[in-house]
């Protein structure tokens, strides 16, 4: 079964899990806001992208960051996305490993 990471007022997690709904793959949903997310999560998904892939540097919570507060390096954007959870790309699908970021439908065909 997959996780699904995200925050459920996010149109591109919602048009994910519609996609995920009508293709009867099942998933359970983790809400970064009410869940928050662990050092160790964001780690592991940090064994297989770098930060600046993780990061959603397009939405607003990076858009508001002053520019003195945005992560340089692995350890800085760990904090950050700890704090800031919004900030984290979104959907993260993964059932051990990430199988898909964000949502584009042709690597959704693969789940």
């Amino acid at each position: 079964m997959y996780t699904v990471y995200g925050i459920k007022n996010c149109n591109t997690v919602k048009n994910a899990l519609n996609y995920l709904n009508d293709k009867g793959i099942a998933y359970e949903f983790h809400d970064y806001k009410k869940q928050g997310v662990t050092r160790a999560k964001l780690e592991q998904w940090l064994s297989q992208y770098s930060w600046e892939e993780l990061v959603n540097k397009k939405g607003t919570t990076w858009k508001q960051l002053p520019d003195d507060s945005k992560p340089t390096n692995t350890e800085e954007a760990i904090i950050i996305m700890m704090e800031k959870n919004s900030i984290i790309k979104r959907p993260i699908v993964e059932d051990g490993s990430v199988k898909a970021m964000g949502f584009v439908e042709s690597v959704y065909e693969k789940l």
